[in-house]
């Protein structure tokens, strides 16, 4: 019986020639090269992070004054992430699920009592990037930027993540973003229901959980719109931001706000600029314009103005003053619905940052409807590779007059304010940050006009520690 010789051929037919046991090794070790190479690639496109944020605050005063013999506040505060990303051809997907919750604030066994308010599992982010220009197109990026996103540009004085806050913020939105040749151009908007409906589209904007705005202002928007624009020169960035957002109108019957049908839309224009006057000088700053009507049908006219400078003094020191300037409303005069306001509100960004370390203006507690004079010195010094320190040093004050409640007026100083921080990096991964600020605040930041505070400790004070981990779990070991 004849047998029948089988010749091995490879997946291309290179002149149908049989492989010799040498070229069928290296053939071999060529798969596996391309399979390891392949899996290398592939495991690049995917990424898994995480983030682990305890923060220990000591609070005595934080965020708004609080009265003589009253106990300071002491309390742990923790966010957890878990964030994983992919990047295909032309797309990229992005999800990031956080925890933020008080240590201790949930029972140790299961708990069927907490209120959805208090439970602080909640989709941070997941959005999906298409690029729309092919890979041999002459823009750099032609993209769109649907679902849930922090949004954030320039300084984040108006538009901001707020990263600070252990929630942080998000916006569901589609934002449309170009980018070439040092040229910026986003153009987003949003538009927001409390459910499926199938009728109308009122909206309630009174969260129930975690907001959009941090500013005080206790309403979510409906819907914005806006255009940013930027441009990189050899001097500097500059940039210029529309944005409008819409709140749903509504009517009061008992003390209740019921959404009706309509918006009151609210418009911030405005430019942002960081040039570099000389290598060792920095000067940053912005203005912006608030028209149309507010939240609460009020017609509005507001502006902010802002410049900080920046002077590297040595290769580890840099100082610098600065002044913003945030319109109010004359105190004197009484409001009603049909009169203008003047009080311009930051949106969406970062106050934190900007207005002291104890949170006094544009946060959870209001202060009025007078503005903001913040006048400030501020100190970045290198020690080390690992630690730096910080030091601000705020004079706040009324932007417009304050009355004293029986006709005339009292001294628009607020207070002064020193911020101290010291940021280690333990190692890439590993972060320590502890600050400690003190106020000495005046009877006007005490009155019914501004705080509301009656026989206040006029000398609050605040102090924390953070631990920030960051691991990359698909990171290579050394």
């Amino acid at each position: 019986m004849q047998t029948t010789k089988t010749r091995l051929l490879p997946i291309q037919d290179f002149k149908k020639e049989t492989f010799s046991k040498a070229n069928l090794s290296k053939s071999l070790l060529l798969g596996i090269a391309i399979t390891a190479l392949s899996y290398t690639e592939a495991k690049a496109q995917f990424t898994l992070t995480g983030q682990l944020r305890p923060r220990t605050e000591l609070r005595e005063g934080q965020g708004t004054l609080q009265k003589k013999g009253d106990d300071a506040a002491l309390h742990i505060s923790q966010r957890t992430r878990l964030n994983a990303g992919y990047t295909g051809y032309r797309f990229k997907v992005f999800m990031a699920l956080q925890d933020v919750r008080v240590w201790g604030q949930d029972q140790s066994s299961i708990n069927r009592t907490t209120t959805d308010a208090n439970d602080g599992l909640m989709l941070h982010e997941a959005w999906g990037e298409i690029f729309l220009n092919d890979t041999v197109s002459k823009i750099k990026n032609l993209s769109l930027k649907i679902g849930r996103q922090e949004i954030s540009y320039d300084d984040q004085k108006v538009i901001g993540a707020l990263d600070w806050l252990q929630q942080a913020r998000r916006h569901d939105a589609i934002v449309l973003k170009f980018a070439n040749k040092g040229w910026i151009a986003d153009i987003g908007a949003a538009f927001n229901q409390n459910s499926e409906k199938t009728v109308g589209t009122l909206y309630n904007g009174i969260p129930t959980t975690y907001g959009a705005g941090t500013n005080g202002i206790g309403t979510m928007y409906k819907s914005f719109q806006y255009a940013y624009v930027g441009k990189k020169f050899f001097f500097g960035d500059l940039s210029f931001l529309f944005f409008k957002d819409d709140f749903n109108k509504y009517t009061t019957v008992a003390a209740v706000k019921t959404p009706v049908q309509g918006v009151w839309s609210r418009t911030t224009t405005g430019l942002f600029y960081n040039v570099n006057p000389t290598r060792k000088i920095n000067l940053t700053g912005s203005y912006y314009y608030q028209g149309g009507r507010n939240k609460d049908g009020r017609i509005l006219s507001a502006n902010l103005a802002s410049i900080t400078s920046t002077v590297q003094v040595s290769r580890k020191l840099f100082v610098g003053p600065g002044i913003d300037y945030l319109s109010g409303t004359d105190g004197t005069k009484a409001v009603t619905t049909d009169s203008r306001s003047n009080l311009f509100d930051p949106l969406y960004g970062t106050p934190h940052k900007f207005w002291g370390g104890m949170d006094y203006f544009y946060v959870a507690s209001g202060f009025g409807n007078q503005g903001l004079m913040n006048y400030f010195f501020k100190a970045k010094y290198n020690a080390k590779d690992k630690l730096t320190l910080f030091a601000e040093l705020h004079g706040f004050e009324s932007a417009n007059k304050v009355s004293n409640g029986t006709g005339g007026t009292r001294t628009s100083y607020l207070g002064t304010e020193l911020d101290l921080k010291m940021s280690y990096n333990f190692t890439k991964l590993i972060n320590i940050e502890a600050g400690y600020s003190y106020m000495k605040a005046t009877n006007t930041m005490a009155s019914a006009q501004v705080k509301n505070v009656t026989n206040a400790n006029l000398s609050p004070q605040w102090a924390y520690v953070t631990l920030n981990i960051k691991p990359d779990f698909l990171a290579s070991k050394k």
